[in-house]
């Protein structure tokens, strides 16, 4: 009875932050799932934003409170990250489908196919950026270099996560079809987003000088 009443525990509540960001993103997938631009509601499109922005802001919360109480686990260090890329990486296949496709977009104003600017090869150097971090971190572990986050990556990761919201905010309340400012400010964040993407894996590449092998 001890063991239950004393649960969670200070040790666990930073891996329950972690395993509620991943139930987030998953309920946030589902909804951008049933969502078609331009038809379905503004409700189902902002409770999406609302769930991201909360999913994005436990990432604070849990690397806060493992640090704050000195309970960083073997869980954490592993989920965290994956969970991060789940959320965002989700976010930007999601965005670059077909549920935000402009189907006649020759007869509207705004100059693109994609309500929210962003492209399948936008997504594809997100993701190859991701998979090559990944990469060389795994190489200098098993070459016993130390190969930290850097401060451009987190960057990277803000920008990420604030530029998200941002054009699904637009393209459910302002949408490009209407109002063709918002879809270029869409476009400016995507290309900006690929840009910041491709910058934070350059000190990875150098790093690559120091890991040891062939």
């Amino acid at each position: 009875m001890t063991g239950l009443t004393s649960w969670p525990t200070r040790a666990s509540i930073p891996n329950l932050v972690t395993v509620l960001r991943a139930a987030m993103a998953a309920a946030f997938f589902v909804l951008l799932e049933f969502y078609r631009f331009p038809d379905s509601s503004v409700l189902l499109g902002n409770l999406a934003i609302a769930l991201f922005i909360l999913a994005a802001g436990t990432d604070a919360v849990d690397g806060y409170l493992a640090r704050k109480w000195n309970v960083t686990s073997g869980f954490g260090r592993v989920m965290d990250p994956l969970c991060d890329k789940l959320l965002i990486l989700g976010a930007f296949i999601y965005l670059c489908g077909p549920n935000f496709r402009i189907m006649d977009w020759q007869s509207t104003s705004a100059p693109f196919s994609m309500a929210t600017g962003i492209y399948p090869w936008m997504t594809v150097v997100i993701l190859a950026r991701e998979l090559f971090v990944t990469t060389v971190r795994a190489m200098a572990e098993g070459s016993g270099v130390e190969f930290g986050a850097k401060s451009i990556g987190k960057i990277k990761m803000i920008f990420q996560s604030i530029s998200i919201p941002v054009i699904l905010a637009l393209v459910v309340n302002l949408p490009p079809t209407e109002f063709a400012w918002s879809g270029w400010i869409c476009i400016s964040l995507g290309w900006c987003t690929v840009l910041i993407t491709l910058i934070s894996g350059l000190p990875y590449l150098k790093g690559i000088n120091h890991i040891g092998g062939k």
